[in-house]
């Protein structure tokens, strides 16, 4: 039983890291990246400002792929969800 109810909320964590991406024009010419994490305190209040056009410099095709991964969640975890993150790539 106890064996079931860690393989459940392991399979609960993984489903929970997200992925959204944005195409900006033909979307990404190349695999060059850049990344900056996001930080939120409950969601609500922006802690550090990600810009994603510097990010993208000069290219005016690009992609913005944000995501919750494990770092996120140890981050959340840590702090008792007080401080949320997203990690915020810019491929170029």
């Amino acid at each position: 039983m106890k064996n079931l109810v860690l393989i459940t909320a392991f399979v609960l964590i993984l489903s929970a890291c997200t992925t959204h991406t944005h195409i900006v024009g033909d979307g990404a010419q190349g695999n060059s990246q850049k990344s900056k994490r996001q930080l939120w305190v409950i969601s609500l209040v922006a802690i550090n400002d990600v810009d994603t056009k510097a990010l993208a410099g000069d290219a005016t095709d690009y992609e913005i792929t944000t995501q919750s991964d494990i770092v996120d969640l140890i981050i959340g975890g840590f702090t008792g969800g007080l401080i949320v993150s997203r990690k915020v790539t810019v491929t170029k």
